[in-house]
């Protein structure tokens, strides 16, 4: 039965490389602003959990079947939910042949072994809830219960239509089991999480080390080259219908985004949605010259590189290479980039080579320089602060309304250790013949 398994295990690690860069620039915008930080157990955990999902995923609906006229007739036996729980024991039954035996009912026996697949499916959901999202045991299973859900619809409805029947049985017996198995991994996640560092521990750690990390403010100048790319061709096709731009507007897109909007703002667009500003060396406003050598030093560095891949990519779309060109790029291997090399002209290689070496150089700089900064910063006297990311804006605010639900009651407090007027004796005298200066300062408070 494990044979079953592999095609599935195969295919979600076809598919998660893929995905995970995809997903990498998302996943590090959403992680930098939520915590500030995106530490190693931060980002391998989350990149388990979508490794184990895809897995999971997989699993539900491949194999995928043939579309043949006579599907719906082969998996007939499949075409109705099976409603009754407790029809795995039936199974089981079935399966050990009326047999009374440890093979037969539990180590041999087929129905055995899915549903214990079905309990383990969802076990690993429950330790990330507990782990990695903190959620309570009743979260955990709610959460379990509609992850099962998807997975039994998905298989009712034929993958969401995409086939005329299903092709796998939906069964009430697989909610139960697989909402079991998300609460027993809540359950086991428990001594694992107090023998490891929490998550963040680990942040903490982390930002004390590198209160600016790298990786945020090379995730802002993706994001902003990013913009960059997708306005200048957006403007391309809609002012100039698809014909080239002249340069003098793509110069002017790169210093209002570069320039004018940090110089009216504190920041470009992908440095505000990282929750990053410019700020002076001196503490001192921005001026204009410092942000444009800023930006043409940071151009030098990066452009050239983006341009000979861009340039690149053009050449590779747009020619009509030989077919043996393409299946060779298509081919692991040196084979495929050697092929994608010899297509470029001299001028678009040497682009990218510089480009490379030029931004290789920028990285190298940077982490060997004790705080981080780039060649563009120093030079031009302009480096990254950061804005609270949103865990230290709520922290911040969970700290604030905790001492104002303390400061009455330590106004009480002293209230109530403040000496009682005896009787006959009136009040400043115990105000100003007190044993100590602490009781002499506390006219306005006794005197209420």
């Amino acid at each position: 039965m494990a044979t079953a398994y592999v095609l599935p295990i195969k295919t979600a690690a076809a598919l998660f490389p893929l995905l995970a860069l995809l997903l990498l620039l998302p996943t590090a915008v959403a992680l930098y602003r939520r915590h500030g930080v995106m530490s190693r157990g931060r980002a391998l955990s989350l990149y388990g959990f979508l490794y184990y999902s895809l897995t999971a995923l997989c699993m539900t609906i491949v194999p995928l079947p043939k579309q043949t006229p006579d599907m719906c007739r082969r998996f007939a036996m499949v075409a109705h939910p099976q409603w009754v729980p407790g029809n795995t024991f039936r199974d089981i039954w079935k399966e050990a042949d009326h047999k009374v035996g440890l093979n037969a009912l539990v180590l041999q026996n087929p129905a055995v072994a899915g549903t214990v697949f079905n309990l383990l499916l969802l076990l690993p959901l429950g330790v990330f809830l507990r782990y990695h999202f903190r959620r309570s045991l009743p979260a955990t299973a709610a959460i379990g219960f509609a992850v099962s859900l998807s997975f039994e619809l998905t298989q009712w409805t034929g993958v969401w239509g995409l086939y005329s029947c299903p092709y796998r049985l939906f069964d009430v017996d697989d909610l139960i089991v697989n909402t079991a198995g998300a609460m027993a991994g809540w359950l086991l996640a428990g001594p694992v999480a107090r023998m490891l560092p929490t998550l963040e521990t680990l942040d903490g750690r982390a930002l004390a080390a590198r209160p600016v990390p790298f990786g945020r403010r090379l995730t802002a100048l993706a994001v902003d080259v990013a913009g960059y790319v997708v306005v200048s061709v957006f403007i391309t096709a809609v002012i100039y219908r698809g014909g080239s731009a002249p340069t003098g507007m793509l110069v002017g897109i790169f210093v209002a985004w570069f320039v004018l909007l940090p110089l009216a703002t504190g920041a470009t667009p992908g440095k505000r949605l990282l929750l990053l500003k410019l700020v002076a060396d001196d503490d001192g406003p921005l001026v204009a010259w410092r942000l444009t050598l800023r930006a043409l030093l940071l151009g030098a560095l990066v452009m050239p590189f983006l341009a000979g891949l861009f340039l690149a990519a053009l050449t590779l779309l747009n020619e009509p290479y030989p077919a043996r060109l393409y299946a060779s790029a298509r081919d692991s291997g040196t084979q495929g980039a050697a092929a994608i090399l010899m297509a470029l002209s001299p001028v678009q290689l040497l682009a990218v080579m510089a480009g490379f070496t030029l931004t290789a150089v920028c990285v190298r700089k940077t982490l060997r320089h004790p705080d981080r900064l780039a060649p563009h910063d120093r030079l031009s006297g302009i480096r990254n602060a950061t804005l609270p990311h949103r865990q230290a804006v709520l922290a911040a605010a969970r700290g604030a309304g905790q001492a104002a639900d303390q400061a009455p009651l330590a106004v009480a407090r002293a209230d109530a250790e403040a000496p009682a007027a005896a009787p006959g004796r009136p009040l400043a005298t115990l105000v100003t013949t007190g044993p100590g200066p602490a009781e002499a300062q506390r006219p306005a408070v006794s005197s209420r």
